[in-house]
C-alpha cells in the first residue's frame, strides 16, 4: 500500500514538472509536422538535417517571449495587442490566424480519419465527425486539472518517432556532419519545404497557447494563494524558461528524428510522399506489414494532442477578442462564448476534412499558410515583450532581441521565396 501511494505521488511530481512549455513544444510535432519534415527528408535527403538544429534556438525565443508575456500581463496575445493597437489592425490579423487554425484542424481530422478508415471497416466521413466530437466534449467534460493531465501524458507517444531511427540503417557520421554544416540546394522545391518546415516548426497558434496557458498557470497560483498579492520573481521566469527550453528541445528532437526517417523512404525509390503508405516505409524494415498501423498510431496521437491545443488558441483568440470569459479552467457555464468558439472551430474543421481528399498536401499546405502570418505577429510580440510599461520592466534582454529578429528576418524571407517561387 505504501508503495502504491508513493509511485502515485512520484507520478504527480512528473506531471508537475511538465508545463506550458513542454506541452506547446510536443503538440508542434502534430501531422502537419511530421508530414512536412518526412516529406523534406525524402527531397532534400541529409541537407535537410540542419534545419531541426537551426530553429531550435529561433522556436525558444519566440515562445519564452510569448509564455512570459502571458505570465507577466495575466492575458494571451490577443488581449494584449487589443489593449495597445487598433482593432481594425487586429480584427485582420485574428481572422487569418483562425482561417489557418481552423484548415489545420481540418487536416489533423483528415488525417486520423483516414488512418482509421485503413484499420476499421467504416468511412471517414463518420469518423471525422465522431473524433471531432470526443475532442471538444473533452473541454467541457474534463476539469482544467484533468485536461492538462491528459495533455501531458500524451506527449509519450513522441517517444515512438525516436526510436524508429535506431531500426534502420543509417550512416551516423555523415548525419551528424550534415546536421551541424547547413546545405542548401536554390531550388524551388527546396525553398517551399523550408517555407513549410519554419511554418510549422513556429506556429502562430503555439504563440497564442502558450501565452494563455502561462496566465492560466499564474491564476492557478493565485487561487492557491487568494490573500496574497501576486509577485512575478526570477525563479518563476527561470522555470518558465526552463520549461520552454525543455518543451523546444523535446519538439526538436522529434523533428530532426522524423527527417531522419524522410531520408531512409528515399531509399525505396520514393520521390514524394503521397499517401500515407509511403510516409509508412520508414518503419518498415521494424515493423512490415505492421508499418502502416504504427505510424497511423503515431498519427492518431499526435493529433489527439495538437487538436485540442488549435481548437484552445481559436477560443482565446476570439474570447480576448471580445472581452468574454474564457479559460480551460473554467465550466462551460462560466465561459459558454470561449467554449462555444472552440466548438465551432472544431466543426469548421470538420468541415474542411470533409472537403479534403489528399491527407497529405493539404497538412503540408497548412504549413506554408503558417509561414506567410508569422511574421507579422513575431513583430508585434517583440513590440510588446520590449515594451516596459506592458512587461512591467521584465522585457528582453538582447540575447532574446537578437534571436527574435533573426527569427523575423528568416519568416520573412521565407515568405518572400515562397510567394517568389
Amino acid at each position: 500500500m505504501q508503495d502504491g501511494k508513493e509511485k502515485n505521488g512520484m507520478m504527480q511530481k512528473i506531471a508537475q514538472r511538465i508545463g506550458p512549455g513542454i506541452i506547446t513544444g510536443a503538440s508542434d510535432d502534430e501531422a502537419s509536422g511530421i508530414l512536412t519534415y518526412l516529406q523534406s527528408g525524402v527531397v532534400m535527403g541529409l541537407s535537410s538535417l540542419w534545419t531541426a538544429l537551426f530553429s531550435l534556438p529561433l522556436m525558444y525565443a519566440i515562445q519564452e517571449m510569448c509564455g512570459r508575456i502571458g505570465y507577466i500581463t495575466d492575458g494571451g496575445i490577443v488581449k494584449v495587442l487589443r489593449e495597445n493597437f487598433s482593432k481594425w489592425f487586429l480584427y485582420p490579423i485574428v481572422i487569418v490566424s483562425l482561417i489557418v487554425v481552423i484548415i489545420n484542424i481540418g487536416a489533423d481530422l483528415l488525417a486520423m480519419s483516414v488512418v482509421l478508415e485503413h484499420i476499421a471497416p467504416i468511412e471517414r466521413v463518420i469518423f471525422i465527425p465522431l473524433v471531432a466530437l470526443v475532442i471538444a466534449l473533452s473541454f467541457i467534460v474534463f476539469s482544467y486539472e484533468r485536461f492538462s493531465n491528459i495533455l501531458r501524458w500524451a506527449t509519450l507517444s513522441l517517444l515512438f518517432y525516436v526510436a524508429v531511427a535506431f531500426f534502420i540503417r543509417v550512416d551516423w557520421a555523415n548525419i551528424v556532419y550534415n546536421t551541424l554544416i547547413p546545405s542548401i540546394s536554390f531550388s524551388k522545391e527546396t525553398f517551399l519545404l523550408l517555407s513549410a518546415i519554419i511554418g510549422t516548426t513556429i506556429s502562430p497558434y503555439l504563440f497564442f497557447w502558450q501565452a494563455n496557458e502561462e496566465a492560466e498557470e499564474r491564476n492557478k497560483i493565485q487561487e492557491q494563494h487568494p490573500l496574497k498579492r501576486f509577485i512575478i520573481t526570477k525563479r518563476s521566469l527561470k522555470v518558465l524558461r526552463r520549461d520552454t527550453l525543455v518543451g523546444m528541445i523535446l519538439s526538436n528532437t522529434v523533428m530532426w528524428f522524423i527527417l531522419v526517417a524522410g531520408t531512409h523512404i528515399a531509399s525505396y525509390g520514393v520521390g514524394h510522399i503521397t499517401s500515407f503508405q509511403d510516409a509508412a516505409l520508414a518503419l518498415e524494415p521494424l515493423l512490415g506489414s505492421w508499418a502502416f498501423a504504427a505510424f497511423g498510431l503515431g498519427i492518431i496521437g499526435t493529433g489527439l494532442l495538437a487538436i485540442p491545443v488549435l481548437a484552445g488558441s481559436v477560443g482565446y483568440m476570439i474570447a480576448e477578442l471580445f472581452h468574454w470569459h474564457e479559460g480551460i479552467n473554467k465550466k462551460f457555464k462560466e465561459a459558454k462564448g470561449f467554449y462555444l468558439v472552440i466548438i465551432a472551430s472544431t466543426l469548421g474543421g470538420v468541415a474542411t476534412a470533409l472537403l479534403g481528399t489528399n491527407p497529405v498536401g493539404l497538412l503540408i499546405t497548412t504549413a506554408l499558410l503558417y509561414a506567410i502570418i508569422t511574421p507579422i505577429l513575431i513583430f508585434l510580440i517583440m513590440i510588446v515583450a520590449n515594451n516596459k510599461n506592458i512587461m512591467k520592466g521584465k522585457t528582453n534582454s538582447i540575447l532574446s532581441n537578437t534571436l527574435g529578429t533573426i527569427t523575423f528576418l528568416v519568416t520573412l524571407t521565407c515568405v518572400v521565396m515562397y510567394l517568389i517561387t
